[in-house]
């Protein structure tokens, strides 16, 4: 096992910083054909990268070297998203070069902060579900287990996102227009996937033959772990064509069909989640699953293959993760490698797949979880709609009382599909955990009581307290030493300090000093001067419906009313920030986008609640974009309907950072809440069994609206076009469903959110008392590390050990 001492990653810095400068330098003009008088930031940037990369490599090698000769079991994470974000600071950080390169670049003259500003965040992720990705592959490198994450090398990833008179415009990422510094091509592994197609059978096993093939390409990152001891990788998948140009077509003047091949290839691997609500969308969906699934499995299976013989041994050295249902196809698509390709009688090869393949839920909403049609899939992937069905119709031979299956009503369900084929299924709270057993896979869980375990979700201390808040992390570090990178539980030794004046000055000052840098950016990009002695309140997540944004906004609006009802009251000034995503799609998200902006237009706008009271919604929102907001927060807004969100993450690195939270009890928030302390956290709302009681109410909307005049008046307002005086009835849909249905009680939860709100206000006006809030939420989340995470998984899940690696 690795060892977690005090010692931090590096040797001398002089030292470092010659050899560092030096790499650099043979970089910039042998890579990159440049001398430093010619240079650009890019170019230090790509030199200072590839530096990092030749020092990475040799670990990365150690790391496989030692899996092959150790024979050790390996864990595969299949992801749709990995949400990496910038990785220049990570390599720097994890590798203990930080104070090096900072020295190397004064010692050129050119700003290292520059450089760090200068690398494109990788667009292969949207949220929450890809940056836990990205948080445990940090961790299983740190905690030296062996794995690969694997996903699609996207091209534009999913939209790069800004305002256009207050509307959401997306178009298309870019980052790929540059060279990636941390991937290195694989052209020798590749994989052709097929779509389409006909089955032959013979006698109990079948050939597909498909119509329609593609090439996986690998492309790999090396993801090393704090103090660089051990380096897994983040293999990606690119689509391209078997046969790359059509050179008869061409030659007959039919340039476009000539390029056919190339962009039907291509198509796969672009976009992150393209629209679905055409039947085209939909089939392209599941064409990107299968593909980087199947690819991903034949990469697994070469490995496995090159070491062993016996397919049996399969699940004692392969565990495969599924995150969510993407890959669910992986179940059918093991079952066919293992039934058609290598002859295993059918249940033997569904009882081998199932021994290697588990399973985390993401969600509590039934309609959030992937349903195909049964036509489509049919399709697109005929055996293994053939295979679905075998695995379905064995299933209830075995549980012949079960009144659910995986293929019902012409749809097949990737949730049913995932649980069946899965040895061990985990949510990502413990209420998620309680809650999904109780509702999405009640059934399942009678039949299979011990499938379900809970892993709450963490977050990796390196990226997002170590390299986001550097004040903090300086302080923690002078205080309690810095054990506390690799063992974030060590936090706990700040909780006495919180009675002590001269931490809690110097705490103040650290989040003084992060506020005043997110301030200079909001005036420098969107023309907003921010007063950073007022409370930055802050709500940074994808845009939708159950997140409540709009609850947010209309309590927003409801306290505009109140400044200027009466300016001379003493109000607490407040900055809302806001920052997320709609997907295109998305009509009603989008919607609430555009009555933020144009909310922050009227308020902003007003000189005399301007001085109290500023909107700012930051475009395109991504890790990048958190890493400023999160450290300078000092209110977290974590608001979501009770029993939708299954966990968060963002709430975790809002309270490392020092923020308090505002909040339901959904999610990992109840945790957060039980660990920092009920008089630490600032609760609401209904509960998740409450909202179910809630429902069933007639006209629940109508009477929380008629019970609240700050409500009904802020209502009033959005649907007279107060806020959009050129088109008065822009927002008629967003009022008729808060006064109508209203699903997730925003009308139902607001009282109680305005209140709490005040409350929030009355605590920040004392300093002092909200310093020593904050210090206890720093110091009393260090369980939510993503380490402790992936030590659960390792022993809950994976039945897999750390590697003892010199």
């Amino acid at each position: 096992m690795i060892s977690n001492d005090n010692a931090r990653p590096g040797g001398g810095h002089a030292m470092d910083s010659a050899g560092l400068r030096d790499d650099m330098l043979r970089h910039l003009r042998y890579s990159f054909g440049k001398d430093p008088d010619h240079a650009h930031v890019y170019d230090w940037r790509m030199a200072l990268s590839r530096a990092l990369r030749d020092r990475i490599v040799d670990p990365w090698f150690d790391a496989t070297r030692s899996t092959y000769a150790g024979q050790h079991k390996r864990v595969y994470y299949l992801s749709m998203e990995f949400l990496i974000g910038r990785l220049l600071q990570d390599a720097v950080t994890n590798m203990g070069l930080l104070d090096s390169a900072r020295a190397a670049f004064e010692d050129i003259g050119v700003p290292f902060e520059e450089v760090l500003e200068n690398e494109p965040d990788a667009a292969l992720g949207n949220g929450g579900l890809g940056r836990l990705a990205a948080c445990f592959l940090d961790s299983m490198s740190t905690l030296a287990c062996p794995g690969y994450g694997y996903g699609i090398r996207y091209e534009h990833g999913l939209f790069k996102q800004s305002f256009v008179d207050g509307r959401q415009v997306e178009e298309p990422e870019d980052w790929l227009n540059q060279e990636h510094a941390w991937e290195f091509e694989r052209p020798e592994v590749a994989f052709e996937i097929g779509f389409g197609g006909e089955v032959h059978e013979d006698g109990s096993r079948a050939t597909w033959t498909s119509a329609e093939r593609v090439l996986a390409s690998a492309y790999d990152m090396p993801v090393i772990g704090w103090k660089g001891r051990w380096a897994n990788t983040l293999r990606l998948w690119a689509a391209k064509p078997v046969t790359l140009f059509d050179l008869e077509s061409f030659n007959r003047g039919d340039y476009v069909a000539a390029a056919e091949p190339e962009a039907f290839a291509r198509t796969i691997s672009r976009v992150l989640y393209p629209d679905d609500t055409t039947d085209q969308g939909k089939r392209l969906r599941l064409k990107q699953e299968f593909f980087f699934t199947a690819a991903s499995l034949h990469d697994i299976m070469r490995r496995f293959r090159s070491e062993y013989d016996d397919l049996r041994l399969l699940p004692k050295k392969v565990a495969i993760q599924l995150n969510d249902t993407h890959p669910a196809i992986a179940g059918p698509e093991l079952v066919r490698l293992l039934h058609d390709e290598s002859g295993l009688e059918f249940e033997d090869a569904v009882e081998i797949a199932r021994a290697c393949l588990s399973y985390t839920n993401h969600t509590l909403m039934p309609e959030a979880l992937e349903r195909w049609p049964v036509e489509m899939m049919a399709s697109l992937l005929p055996r293994h709609m053939q295979l679905i069905d075998r695995i379905d119709r064995m299933h209830a031979r075995s549980y012949p009382s079960r009144a659910v299956g995986i293929v019902d009503h012409s749809a097949v369900n990737m949730g049913e599909l995932s649980f069946i084929m899965a040895h061990k299924v985990n949510g990502v709270s413990a209420l998620h955990t309680d809650l999904m057993k109780d509702t999405v896979f009640a059934e399942l869980n009678n039949l299979h009581p011990e499938r379900i375990v809970n892993e709450t979700n963490g977050v990796t201390p390196r990226r997002w307290v170590f390299s986001a808040n550097p004040g903090l992390s300086r302080l923690i570090d002078e205080t309690i030493g810095n054990g506390w990178v690799g063992d974030l539980e060590k936090l706990e030794a700040l909780v006495p300090l919180a009675d002590d004046a001269g931490f809690r000055d110097a705490f103040a000052s650290a989040k003084r000093q992060n506020k005043e840098r997110l301030a200079d950016y909001v005036s420098r990009s969107e023309g907003v001067d921010l007063d950073t002695a007022a409370m930055f309140d802050i709500q940074i997540k994808r845009i939708h419906e159950y997140k409540r944004q709009h609850l947010n906004i209309l309590e927003t609006i409801a306290h505009w009313h109140a400044i200027k009802a009466d300016p001379d009251a003493g109000w607490t000034p407040r900055v809302k920030i806001f920052a997320g995503k709609a997907a295109p799609a998305y009509v009603f998200a989008k919607k609430i986008i555009h009555l933020i902006n144009d909310v922050a237009s009227t308020i902003n706008a007003d000189p005399v609640t301007s001085r109290f009271l500023k909107v700012v919604y930051l475009p395109n929102y991504n890790v990048s974009l958190a890493e400023r907001l999160i450290p300078a927060a000092d209110l977290s807004e974590q608001i979501s309907t009770a029993g939708k969100e299954a966990s968060g993450t963002g709430n975790m690195k809002f309270a490392l950072n020092g923020a308090l939270t505002i909040g339901t009890l959904d999610g990992a928030n109840v945790e957060i809440r039980e660990r920092v302390g009920a008089e630490n956290f600032f609760l609401f709302g209904m509960t998740a069994a409450e909202v179910v009681a809630r429902r069933t109410i007639p006209q629940h909307a109508r009477k929380a609206i008629d019970e609240c005049p700050e409500l009904a008046r802020a209502l009033a307002d959005v649907g007279d076009g107060v806020f959009s005086p050129d088109d008065p009835h822009r927002y008629a849909d967003i009022v008729d469903n808060l006064r109508g249905p209203d699903y997730f009680l925003v009308c139902s939860d607001f009282a109680d959110y305005y209140k709490t709100q005040r409350k929030v206000d009355a605590a920040f006006a004392e300093r002092d008392d909200w310093m020593r809030m904050a210090i206890l939420n720093t110091a009393r989340c260090g369980w939510f590390s993503s380490d402790r995470t992936i030590r659960g998984y390792m022993r809950d899940v994976w039945d897999v050990q750390s590697v003892q690696h010199v």
